[in-house]
Formats: C-alpha cells, sequence, structure tokens
C-alpha cells in the first residue's frame, strides 16, 4: 500500500485525485470511525432512562451522565501530546476502541448506579480516541482544507450514530436495556479490527517542552475554538443527549419513539455537516459559528414550551443544525493554523477543553432540573448559551 507522508507538500486537497492506496487508507479510516462512534452510541437513546430507573433523583442520572464528559476531558489534552512526543496515533487509537467496548460491557451487566458510572467513565475515557482520528484523517488533506476535511469526518459521524440510535428502542423490545450494550461491544471489535489494517508511517517525534505546550495551548485561534466548544456542548449534554429523553417520556413517549429522536436529530447533525463542507468558505466560519448558537436558543426554547411531542420533535431538529453547523467548523478551527507536528495536541486541547461542557451540561442541568424543572432548566441554558456563544464568536479568528 502506498504510504501517506504527513508532509504538506503531499497532502492533496479534498478534490484531488488520489492513488489506490491511499483511498484504501482513507475507507478503513472511515470504517473504524463508523464502528468506533456505533459502539459509543447505540445505547445512548435511552441512557438517560435507564440510568433513571436504578436511582430516585434526576442530579444522579445527571452525574452518571457526566461521566463521559469528564473523563473525556481529563484524558484528550494529555492523548494528543503523548501521540505528538511517541511519533505514534495507532496504537492509542486502537486502545480507545477496546475501552468502549469495556466500558459497554460494564454497563450491560450493571446492576446499580455505581456500575453505569463506571461504565460511563471508561466510555468517556475511549472518545479520547476522536482526537487522534480527526487528527490522522485531517492530515490526508491540505491545511487549508483542515475545516472541509473536518466537515466530511463528522458527517461520517453522524452516519453512524444515526443508524444506530434509529434500531435502539427495537434492541430494547427484543432483548432488554442490556442487548444495546451487548452489540456495542461488537462494534468496537470491528473498529479495532478496522483499525488493524491500516499501516501508519513513523512521524517525527515532537518533544514540545512544557513552556512549548503551554503557548500552544494560550494562542487565540487554538482556545477560543475550544471554548465556544465548552458552550455549544453544554447545551446539547443538557439536552439531546440528555434531558429531552426525559421530558419526552414523561409525555408518554415510548423507547422506540426515543430512539427515533435522537437519530432524527443525528440526522439532521449529517445534514448540517454536509452543509457546511461545501459553504463554510463561502459564507465564513465566524457567522456560522454565530448561526449554530441562534438555533441553540430555538432549540432549547422550542423544548421550553413543548406542550406535547410536536414541539419536542422540532427542539431536536433545530440542536441537531447547531450541533451540524457549528460543530466541524470550530473543530477544523482549531487545527488551522497549526503545525503539523503539534496539531494533535492542539486537537487534544480542543476536545479536553469542549468536554468540559459535555460533564458540566448533565451535571448541572440535573441539579437545576430537580429543583425548579426541566423545562425552566431548558429556558434557563437557553439564555446563557446564547450570550456567550455570541460574544465568544465576535473574537474567534476566521474569514468574514
Amino acid at each position: 500500500m502506498t504510504s501517506v507522508t504527513n508532509t504538506s507538500s503531499n497532502r492533496r486537497s479534498v478534490g484531488d485525485r488520489r492513488s489506490v492506496g491511499d483511498r484504501r487508507l482513507i475507507g478503513l479510516y472511515i470504517a473504524a470511525v463508523v464502528f468506533f462512534w456505533a459502539a459509543l452510541y447505540i445505547y445512548v437513546p435511552t441512557l438517560s432512562v435507564y440510568v433513571e430507573s436504578k436511582t430516585s433523583t434526576l442530579a444522579s442520572v445527571g452525574v452518571v451522565l457526566s461521566m463521559y464528559g469528564l473523563w473525556q476531558a481529563i484524558v484528550r489534552l494529555p492523548l494528543g501530546i503523548a501521540a505528538d512526543w511517541a511519533g505514534r496515533r495507532k496504537p492509542f487509537i486502537i486502545g480507545g476502541f477496546a475501552f468502549a467496548g469495556l466500558g459497554a460491557l460494564i454497563m450491560g451487566l450493571s446492576d446499580g448506579v455505581g456500575g453505569l458510572m463506571i461504565g460511563r467513565a471508561f466510555t468517556g475515557f475511549a472518545a479520547g480516541a476522536w482526537v487522534l482520528l480527526v487528527v490522522a484523517f485531517s492530515s490526508l488533506f491540505a491545511p487549508e482544507d483542515a475545516v472541509r476535511a473536518s466537515a466530511i469526518l463528522s458527517a461520517i459521524n453522524a452516519v453512524a450514530r444515526v443508524i444506530v440510535t434509529s434500531v435502539t428502542g427495537s434492541l430494547n423490545l427484543m432483548g432488554g436495556y442490556p442487548l444495546s450494550f451487548f452489540v456495542a461491544v461488537v462494534m468496537a471489535g470491528l473498529a479495532i479490527l478496522a483499525m488493524l489494517f491500516v499501516k501508519e508511517p513513523r512521524r517525527a517525534v515532537k518533544r514540545s517542552s512544557l513552556r512549548q505546550v503551554g503557548a500552544l495551548i494560550a494562542r487565540r485561534d487554538v482556545l477560543m475554538p475550544a471554548l465556544l466548544g465548552i458552550v455549544s456542548q453544554y447545551a446539547i449534554w443538557s439536552s439531546t443527549f440528555g434531558f429531552t429523553t426525559n421530558l419526552a417520556k414523561n409525555m408518554g413517549a415510548t423507547d422506540v419513539v426515543l430512539s427515533l429522536l435522537v437519530s432524527m436529530n443525528l440526522a439532521v447533525v449529517f445534514l448540517g455537516n454536509l452543509a457546511m463542507s461545501a459553504v463554510a468558505k463561502k459564507f465564513g466560519e465566524r457567522r456560522m459559528v454565530a448561526l449554530s448558537f441562534v438555533f441553540v436558543a430555538l432549540g432549547l426554547g422550542s423544548l421550553a414550551v413543548a406542550k406535547g411531542m410536536t414541539m419536542v420533535f422540532v427542539g431536536q431538529i433545530l440542536m441537531g443544525l447547531a450541533s451540524g453547523v457549528g460543530y466541524p467548523v470550530l473543530m477544523g478551527l482549531s487545527i488551522r493554523y497549526v503545525d503539523e507536528s503539534e496539531r494533535a495536541t492542539a486537537m487534544g486541547l480542543y476536545q479536553s477543553v469542549y468536554a468540559i461542557g459535555m460533564f458540566s451540561g448533565p451535571t448541572v442541568s440535573g441539579i437545576l432540573a430537580d429543583r425548579i424543572g426541566i423545562q425552566p432548566m431548558f429556558v434557563v441554558t437557553a439564555v446563557v448559551c446564547l450570550t456567550l456563544g455570541l460574544v465568544g464568536t465576535r473574537l474567534l479568528r476566521g474569514r468574514e
């Protein structure tokens, strides 16, 4: 197979003709991404309801859900630094896939909240592999195509999640809640299998000092996308992957409907990713990020005023647009101006920082929901996220 070097001169733009070896490598990465996200999301549509069945408070539900984001925040930056220092990404990626399967297995066999917390923490650790998958895939393209490459990979990610979350309800009917966790173990194994066939060229080892890492972290073009990612992920994990399903369950939704809610949201994310890969350069990244926070506010507002399932579905669609538009742009901006040898570190920073929103969203929102109710919590979240999002967007480095 033709080796793919990581130098800028040898990376092709998205539209360039590629060799058979290049296409095979891209295909293997795509397969690994599909199975990886299938392993992490096939049980997500009813996870919060499942956890709620084993505890008496929404705050406890929030704590279990927050483990996924907490461990991403802890592990992603050190993982990016370690991969740059080692000059290798593949072993760390395979390790992440293994943790995805182990975490799912623990949750599937768990009888209490404690086991669910441990299993969810392991899946959060596993999700750290996304740092290296994004960087490895983006390295196959020219630096100026970083946003577009991120949008393509995010679209593949979304397709995988749409497919698996659409069957969660049916799996629950067939074998109860544990079945989807066991299917996730199989998906993780397939991801490992695909990655084993990837031939990774040895990269130059980058031994950055703590001062150099600190200087990279302090760069506005690296830090600002990450800070905006916190706000966006806080909103998403307070609603779509948090308490929207609890709200719908209170309105009488079945597990199949809950599954449809999440898969429909992710289908819209996919459409947003496709749109961004085509129009981000034309309309300007900062405008797209600002638009994503408007969608966040509208989506949360729809959930806040919902009296029935129609408005819940509207809210999920708008939240899908918010993620589909904003996520790939922010991810691409976080590494656009960074040298190849430091990209894993920069991406590790971006994903570690935005993961703060993934664990603080369920935790804080669970406490608020216990005290003031789920729908008033959505109102507070909408106002705060819109304000912070629009202010932060003005500080981004990007084309107007």
